[in-house]
């Protein structure tokens, strides 16, 4: 049993530019955003999963599917899309206290209930040596910038790509902080983050149609859904 109070949020807009209404989209077979919040009600370290919103479709369907979910409208001057996420995080947490606050995405629909388990209890058997965690996904490419200056390997020094230093993208499906960090870093990430590395699979995160799409048979494969 957790000896802190864990909260889960879940934001999620009712309008979305590049793939219309993709939070309340068929996703394998009901709509996308089902998938990460029943992940969440089904693990054992979370105490309340809640949902900020400002779709009048998504609050019904919490409504019918998720009696235990805590709705909360998002006020009318946080629901531009040009609106940082950590303002909307900020107006969650005033309304709702707890010890830890644990955020992911709709659009994360591959993320499982045993890596965010594994995500929680990691950062709560490593607290207070890490304040903060977010899920990464290690890359073994070679990364160049703007300007064609290596990254992460030497040009001169033809590594294989898997013999690389290990660099590691953050891929938005688990961040773990409190309060205090979001408040005084406006930031999900504090002073001392852990790094959590995930299987690439589950991180598909779905911000385009190619996105869905692949996301979506990804899910099929791994579930035998024909």
């Amino acid at each position: 049993m957790n000896k802190y109070k864990l909260t889960a949020l879940v934001p999620m807009r009712h309008s979305s530019e590049r793939v219309p209404g993709k939070n309340y989209r068929d996703f394998a077979g009901k709509p996308l955003f089902h998938h990460v919040v029943q992940s969440l009600l089904d693990c054992p370290l979370i105490d309340k999963v809640v949902i900020d919103t400002d779709s009048p479709i998504v609050m019904e369907q919490a409504a019918e599917h998720f009696p235990n979910v805590l709705v909360l409208e998002r006020p009318d001057h946080l629901r531009d899309g040009g609106i940082a996420m950590n303002d909307v995080l900020l107006n969650c947490i005033e309304q709702v206290p707890s010890d830890f606050y644990l955020q992911t995405h709709s659009t994360n629909p591959i993320l499982s209930t045993k890596t965010i388990t594994e995500a929680i209890g990691k950062f709560f058997s490593l607290y207070p040596m890490y304040d903060s965690l977010f899920s990464v996904t290690k890359r073994n490419v070679r990364f160049w910038d703007s300007l064609a200056r290596p990254i992460n390997h030497n040009q001169n020094i033809l590594l294989r790509t898997q013999d690389l230093p290990p660099i590691f993208e953050e891929n938005s499906c688990i961040y773990i902080f409190t309060k205090a960090i979001l408040e005084r870093k406006h930031n999900r990430i504090g002073d001392r983050p852990f790094l959590f590395e995930m299987a690439e699979i589950e991180a598909q995160d779905i911000d385009v149609e190619l996105n869905f799409i692949v996301a979506e048979l990804l899910y099929k494969k791994l579930n035998n859904i024909l």
